[in-house]
């Protein structure tokens, strides 16, 4: 890092420092203004936070990484993020008349209380425990690798550098609230964008044009069955991403995140109505496009860079460390000034995520336990309530740091088992919820009950088989362990389906009342009319080119 580096960095700085204090300047009287950035955003403001939001470490570190070890595979996870199409066509209009803050009060609303409670638990805890600590995790380690610095004043620079990105997003987050993530987003995104492309046009200079990077992708297998890095589409025995497991498990995966995630539909119901909400997904599901390009195929690029020259990605012991390929990019193909363009497009990446977990997970808490057990409490309090829990969760963050670091990538590859087992009951409960009138209160409190009993049975599994080398084979091991993790999560989504269906069969039906524009056919003439007159031609021809697009994607790589 030379001087013109740290010049831009501090530029990149005192920009953010200028949004952050313009923010706080506004006042955050109530819940609304603090959490949903008062319901005002614009398109613009909500599709950069959704995409910067979704960039993280798991980008950054693990989809690079992917590229660099397994090729296309991950990207079907990536261009799944045509379903944010999903929230703001069918979504949107059940949300925006439920007036709710949170998923969970959703739920509340459609089924019963225990069910709002179920999924703020499960919530919290895996943002606490998976998002905020990978991310945090990450960030040490990228600006470790990329700063070049292993101790500063006698200290570790990767506490450092973790702790500092911590603190510095809690303190915008707490003082701004849901407008500080916004606008913010609005500074980041075309940065964190510049920056990795930046790295895709010198990665592909230095390997020599596409073909070439290609070439030396398409001569690494994969498996047994003739599969190269660059086949996105992979045989039926491929043990980990069979064709017909990645579609199906990336779906359900991609459904959950994009439609019913708190972290990600919290910028959706900040909109100031649904047509900015329905266009803010739109604009996020064109940024969504680009992370296989900006990210994923420059770890590929890194690969290729290795097999040309033999000395490019470090090693761990005689094995690749796949997982330094974006922050070795930017340590070895960027000169001065540019490295530090691109290195604020990644504290904005990481920044950003944080900001918006810390937001989502103190928004969780103060709605659906705070004012849910204590309804009276005037709106500044609820605001200090959130601001104290935001601190909360960054001293959990903090002290979790420890735990991730001493066992590092382990916890790293159970991440996308945690979302696989995840995904399917939340799923569900909010699928059958909008489409059928019929799904009951208890219907979808055993919908969610049954996805985490099971998919705590397949971690649990999971880590006893992993760990146990003469564990005996029977018909357990069989379904919780060696059954392909994207099947399993397709058959877990239809089990949950069925156990809301017949649940729901053997017990009383909702009051139509109750369901009143909160699930298909029920909407009033006024809800329908309100609803129609958000969108235009225009809308309708910008999902289609997003659809071709993707359609596109799958067929050149298939």
């Amino acid at each position: 890092m030379l001087l013109l580096d740290w010049i831009v960095i501090g530029a990149f700085c005192l920009a953010l420092i200028g949004i952050v204090l313009w923010v706080v300047s506004q006042k955050n009287d109530n819940s609304a203004d603090y959490f949903l950035g008062g319901k005002d955003a614009t398109w613009i403001a909500i599709g950069a936070s959704i995409f910067s939001s979704n960039i993280g470490s798991e980008h950054l570190i693990g989809l690079a990484g992917a590229g660099a070890s397994s090729g296309m595979a991950m990207a079907h996870w990536e261009i799944q993020g045509w379903m944010i199409l999903i929230l703001g066509w069918v979504f949107v209009p059940f949300y925006a008349r439920s007036m709710v803050y949170t998923m969970p009060e959703f739920l509340e609303r459609r089924y019963n209380p225990q069910s709002r409670t179920i999924l703020s638990i499960i919530s919290l805890i895996s943002y606490v425990l998976t998002k905020v600590a990978v991310t945090v995790y990450a960030g040490g380690l990228v600006f470790q690798q990329v700063f070049g610095i292993d101790e500063l004043w006698g200290i570790d620079f990767f506490w450092i550098a973790a702790i500092g990105l911590v603190l510095i997003t809690a303190l915008y987050t707490v003082f701004g609230g849901m407008k500080s993530v916004l606008y913010t987003s609005v500074l980041q995104t075309p940065i964190l964008l510049l920056g990795s492309i930046i790295i895709l046009v010198l990665g592909l200079k230095e390997v020599g044009g596409w073909d070439q990077m290609l070439e030396y992708c398409s001569a690494k297998p994969v498996n047994e069955y003739g599969d190269k890095m660059t086949d996105l589409i992979r045989d039926l025995r491929d043990p980990q991403y069979p064709w017909l497991g990645a579609l199906v498990g990336s779906a359900v995966i991609g459904f959950w995140y994009w439609c019913t995630d708190q972290y990600i539909v919290q910028r959706v119901l900040s909109g100031k109505d649904e047509r900015e909400a329905r266009r803010g997904t739109i604009f996020g599901a064109y940024l969504k496009l680009l992370p296989v390009f900006i990210f994923l195929i420059p770890g590929m690029i890194a690969y290729a860079i290795h097999v040309k020259t033999g000395s490019f990605l470090p090693l761990n012991g005689e094995v690749l460390n796949s997982d330094a390929a974006f922050p070795t990019l930017v340590a070895k193909l960027l000169p001065a000034g540019v490295k530090g363009l691109v290195v604020c497009g990644i504290l904005a990446a990481l920044m950003s995520s944080l900001a918006s977990l810390f937001n989502s997970s103190a928004m969780l808490f103060t709605i659906d336990f705070y004012k849910r057990f204590r309804p009276d409490t005037e709106e500044k309090k609820l605001v200090r309530v959130g601001q104290m829990a935001t601190v909360v969760i960054v001293v959990l963050g903090i002290l979790w740091i420890p735990i991730m670091r001493s066992i590092g990538n382990v916890l790293y590859n159970y991440l996308q088992d945690v979302q696989s087992v995840l995904a399917p009951g939340i799923a569900a409960v909010f699928l059958l919820g909008i489409c059928w009138k019929r799904a009951s209160a208890k219907g979808g409190q055993w919908g969610l009950l049954s996805g985490i009993i099971i998919g705590l049975t397949r971690l649990g599994a999971k880590v006893y088989y992993s760990n146990v080398a003469d564990a005996s084979d029977n018909w357990f091991k069989q379904i919780f362990f060696d059954f392909n993790w994207l099947y399993f999560c397709g058959v877990m989504l239809i089990v949950c389906c069925l156990i809301v269906v017949v649940v729901s069969l053997f017990t009383e039906a909702p009051e139509p009342e109750k369901i009143k524009g909160l699930v298909f056919g029920s909407a009033t003439p006024e809800q329908r009319a309100t609803t129609r007159a958000s969108w235009n031609k225009w809308d309708v021809i910008h999902t289609i080119i997003i659809l071709g697009i993707t359609v596109a994607f799958y067929a050149y790589f298939w």
